[in-house]
């Protein structure tokens, strides 16, 4: 067979000898024939001994073209030489020896002929993108080599792919093919535009009509992005004569595949591309690139169990997979929005899916293989545990699993559909013919694209797409802004699953709702009490829908598409159910159990009696507290938040606690530790026991705190306490005088002066370590000197203060030497009457 004079072409002895040894991984830049040459200049090796070639695609319109770009050349139609799979379309016949296949065929061919007896080829072709499903097919490949299979032979292809982990993973030679077919000349934004994206976005597609003349490619993150585009460009456009197209997934598959061929007269395009057009499928003519540089991924949460859609930049790997589609077919022109600074800033690859994807269909098929464990099994990257976690309880509550991870009869029929976990528990759940065809509708509706377009804002009743099915059954007149194409695929996938489904017509139908919520156990909500369509969901998490939507006032509901969203997740399908609908087909997962909790209202501890459904609350009932112990930590737990509020604390309890703070000073790791952060910690200790029955912030008022905090101190330290840090200073005259030990720096006291004539030197606790500061008062009782040195005051400062204050205050004595004059209370005239 001959083949185009492609750059491939001259690796392929490289790539005979090392297929001839084992396993081989194959390199080779975009536009250079690794998808179209390489599986037919294969099929003749000896070792493959007529066995066929399985060449797995990413994407459905990557597969159908490269089956019809590999037909073309054998000289021959897909169904032939080379066929195709993909999902609801196949073209196989008795003849096929290579089948171009998406990831996930394989992985249901595996289940059902683990030995892969007609196959002696696996193609992974652009499996740089480590989809979830490549690399499951690579790891449950690699099982069958290791156990099954030592002649069947693995090529993972890619234009930007790191090899050499990837050959270090197989054992296999890497084969590199270099050069790109033509040239791509890259043009990168001014690092000083700061211009709006989709203003920079119509400048460069602008500057591509007038610097090139032929078609022109445009990649954008989402099909939004795409619209407002093209409602930007279309004057630009037709001002060139060029044609604007738009490509994405949700387009028919015979619009794709229109895009992708291109006829000799037709007029120059301009396509608008989602990143369907990165790699695998070759779009004819195009000779230039606009990159946006972003792109729209999933991201999976294992915390809350949801998947949000971010837009962010690409990897520099998925930006020279854009740029090579511009030099495919003669040397070609990229236009990059960003500048050349940033571009050395992206990150080498993307994340691979199965570190950013929820694992429930993955973990479901290893179930099936009999692997519990991923570390079983030969993996690119292994499956992040929390990833892997929260797959196995959801799959628990779809008693898809037991507790073992081991498959249950449920998950055993449940695995055999192909579908996505949630959706195969909803087909398991059909009791007889009716539900048998509800479920087969449900889980076609949400396999699908949605029934409306989006310009009907039908809102996110599913109950609308269940009649919709139901009047074209019935060959019933449609409403306005239904896609007539999604409509016939929904009906024929639910065809397909319903004919799947063996019931046993027992029992009467249940409502929609029902079924769902088999499927979304975690997705069951409530309306919350503030604003319409606010919900909260089993799982903890919020969720809101628009207000105007028609199911906003429905106090349950069954979510079934959910975006994670910043704060609050956004509903965009569900069904209403009833209470006692739901309660009756979860009543095992429905939780009876007594809460003690705070309340606010009532500032205390309470407990009730709660009906509950995941962190949903059916009904609730105020009873009495139960277990005192688990009621007091409740009340300690809220002490400490308020902290140190809700106490009475007074001035003996804090005058005491410092007391006890500075003997800590003194003597350090001799007492206890009475700061903020230690009694807050240990409450339960110093506090607890003095606290009886108290469950209520008003019963505090006459709790002892200094009593309290005694209780940290044995005996002897109680005494030294008194000894070395007296609450009182006895002055000269024989009065108790108030010692404040809350004050900043020494201990220090408040006292008449008169009271201490007589006081030589100034007086110290703690046997002598620590002075205490007398804060002298005049015979009103106003602050005079605040002193440390007594004899210093009395020797200097004290004369100016006597001649100051003798005729202010006559009747009282004022001693020319007051350290050795006897003290005084009160005035002299009242001590001698």
């Amino acid at each position: 067979m001959k083949f185009p004079a492609l750059p491939v072409t001259q690796a392929l002895p490289e790539l005979r000898a090392a297929l001839q040894e084992g396993h081989a991984v194959l390199t080779a830049p975009p536009g250079s024939g690794k998808t179209s040459i390489v599986p037919l200049a294969l099929l003749d090796e000896t070792w493959l001994q007529g066995r066929r070639i399985l060449m797995l695609e990413p994407r459905r319109p990557a597969a159908r073209m490269a089956a019809r770009r590999l037909a073309r050349l054998a000289g021959g139609e897909p169904g032939g030489l080379v066929g195709y799979q993909v999902r609801l379309d196949r073209r196989i016949g008795a003849d096929t020896r290579i089948e171009v296949v998406t990831e996930g065929i394989l992985t249901r061919r595996l289940q059902s002929d683990p030995a892969l007896q007609e196959v002696g080829l696996v193609i992974f072709d652009e499996f740089h993108e480590r989809n979830l499903q490549a690399d499951l097919g690579l790891a449950l490949c690699l099982d069958v080599c290791a156990g099954l299979r030592d002649d069947l032979r693995l090529l993972p292809m890619s234009a930007t792919l790191d090899a050499a982990p990837l050959c270090d993973l197989l054992g296999a030679r890497h084969v590199a093919a270099s050069g790109r077919q033509y040239p791509v000349g890259i043009r990168y934004l001014d690092a000083h535009d700061r211009r709006e994206p989709l203003q920079v976005l119509r400048s460069l597609v602008r500057k591509a009509l007038q610097d090139s003349d032929r078609d022109i490619l445009v990649f954008l993150p989402g099909r939004g992005e795409i619209e407002r585009l093209a409602g930007q460009v279309a004057d630009d456009c037709a001002a060139h004569g060029a044609v604007l197209e738009r490509l994405y997934g949700d387009l028919p598959a015979a619009q794709q595949d229109r895009i992708l061929v291109r006829l000799a007269d037709a007029p120059r395009r301009v396509i608008l591309s989602t990143d369907l057009a990165e790699s695998s499928v070759t779009i004819e003519g195009v000779g230039c690139v606009v990159d946006s540089g972003l792109a729209r991924k999933p991201q999976f949460d294992p915390n809350s169990g949801m998947t949000r859609l971010q837009r962010q930049p690409v990897s520099a790997a998925s930006a020279e997979q854009r740029a090579g589609r511009a030099g495919r077919l003669g040397p070609g022109l990229c236009y990059r929005a960003w500048s050349e600074a940033r571009q050395g800033r992206l990150l080498p690859v993307s994340a691979p899916e199965v570190a950013t994807s929820d694992l429930s269909g993955l973990v479901l098929e290893l179930a099936l293989w009999g692997v519990t464990d991923p570390q079983a099994l030969a993996w690119p990257d292994l499956p992040p545990a929390a990833h892997w976690q929260q797959a196995c309880e959801l799959l628990q509550k779809l008693d898809a699993l037991d507790t073992d991870g081991r498959l249950t009869s449920a998950g055993r029929r449940m695995a055999g559909f192909g579908v996505e976990p949630r959706l195969a528990r909803l087909l398991v759940a059909a009791r007889n013919a009716a539900e048998a065809r509800l479920a087969a509708d449900l889980a076609a509706l949400l396999g699908e694209r949605d029934l409306f377009t989006r310009q009907a804002a039908a809102g996110c009743d599913l109950g609308l797409r269940l009649q919709l099915l139901d009047d074209a059954r019935t060959q019933a007149r449609l409403q306005q802004g239904v896609d007539r194409r999604r409509l016939r695929a929904v009906l024929q996938l639910a065809g397909s699953l319903q004919r799947r489904l063996a019931v046993d017509d027992a029992g009467g139908p249940r409502e929609p709702g029902v079924l769902l919520s088999l499927a979304f156990p975690d997705r069951i909500a409530r309306r919350r009490a503030q604003g319409r369509g606010r919900y909260l969901l089993a799982n903890g998490c919020g969720a809101i829908m628009e207000e105007s939507d028609s199911l906003a006032d429905s106090e349950w509901l069954v979510v079934a598409a959910l975006d994670a969203g910043r704060r609050e997740g956004r509903i965009w399908s569900a069904l209403p159910i009833s209470q006692p609908a739901l309660e009756a087909v979860q009543a095992e997962h429905v939780i009876e159990e007594d809460q003690l909790a705070w309340d606010e209202s009532r500032q205390g501890v309470v407990a009730r009696r709660v009906r509950r459904l995941g962190a949903i609350t059916l009904a609730e009932r105020v009873t009495s507290p139960q277990d005192p112990d688990a009621a007091q930590a409740v009340l300690l737990q809220e002490l400490a938040r308020r902290w140190p509020g809700g106490l009475p604390w007074n001035a003996a309890a804090a005058q005491y606690r410092a007391r006890i703070r500075r003997m800590a000073e003194l003597q350090p790791g001799a007492w206890p530790d009475v700061s903020d952060a230690a009694l807050q910690a240990d409450m339960g200790d110093w506090l607890g026991p003095w606290l009886g029955g108290r469950l209520r912030l008003a019963q505090l008022a006459d709790l002892d705190l200094m009593a309290c905090l005694q209780g940290l101190l044995d005996w002897q330290q109680q005494q030294q306490l008194d000894a070395w840090l007296p609450t009182h200073y006895t002055s000269p005259a024989g009065s108790r005088r108030r010692i404040d030990y809350l004050a900043e720096g020494p201990p220090r006291c408040a006292v008449p002066l008169q009271e201490v004539f007589g006081q030589a030197a100034t007086p110290k606790l703690a046997e002598g370590r620590v002075p205490l500061v007398l804060e002298l008062l005049n015979p009103a009782g106003r602050p005079l000197q605040v002193t440390a040195d007594l004899a210093n005051f009395w020797a200097g400062a004290y004369k100016e203060v006597r001649k100051e204050l003798r005729g202010r205050y006559p009747k009282h004595d004022w001693p020319e030497d007051p350290a050795v004059a006897p003290a005084r209370r009160g005035t002299g005239r009242s001590r001698r009457g």
